[in-house]
């Protein structure tokens, strides 16, 4: 989805090293993104451009926390929102395959206010199309990646069972012997 792969463009070292990368300060990366989500904008964004991108981003991350929290976002929280999707005006187009109808919204302009219009859709359709309360953080402190709870029993806490959740198992694994053994890990 447009918003969490947006989101996740700051991304932490899931092994936990501390470091962390912002990939809209790379702009191989953020061209490589426009074009995976068929985005159009005329031209790299301008560094006040870039600032307006990851506030956006900061924002979408603290709704994000709040479904987390169990929490509904605050009403200036959806007046932002709306202020945010109201910068990008697009043209509804019906079409028809196969005897079905589907409805599609093609952006009027090719500019970052644009695109950070469309990035808000995406937030807001989750919310009206999903369920809100299927949105998760990854349990991995070092990792945070956002992402869409979609198993049946709505019970995944990690982004990635293979790597952050064996990583974790790992982890408290370890922890556990280290306090049935009263060593640190490393004299063992």
């Amino acid at each position: 989805m447009l918003w969490d792969d947006f989101l996740n463009s700051l991304h932490h070292d899931w092994r936990g090293d501390g470091t962390a990368d912002d990939r809209l300060d790379n702009s191989e990366w953020l061209n490589q993104w426009v074009n995976a989500h068929r985005l159009i904008v005329d031209q790299s964004p301008s560094p006040e451009e870039l600032e307006s991108l990851k506030r956006l981003r900061s924002f979408l991350h603290r709704m994000v926390q709040a479904f987390v929290d169990h929490q509904s976002p605050s009403p200036e929280d959806l007046v932002a929102l709306n202020n945010i999707m109201g910068k990008g005006a697009v043209i509804r187009q019906l079409s028809s395959k196969d005897g079905s109808y589907e409805l599609s919204y093609a952006p009027v302009e090719r500019h970052w206010k644009q695109i950070e219009a469309e990035i808000a859709a995406s937030f807001a359709r989750l919310l009206t199309e999903g369920e809100a309360s299927r949105i998760r953080i990854c349990d991995n402190p070092s990792c945070l990646w956002v992402y869409y709870d979609d198993t049946r029993n709505r019970s995944k806490r990690y982004c990635d069972d293979k790597m952050c959740g064996n990583l974790m198992k790992v982890r408290r694994f370890r922890a556990r012997k280290k306090a049935e053994s009263g060593l640190p890990a490393e004299e063992r």
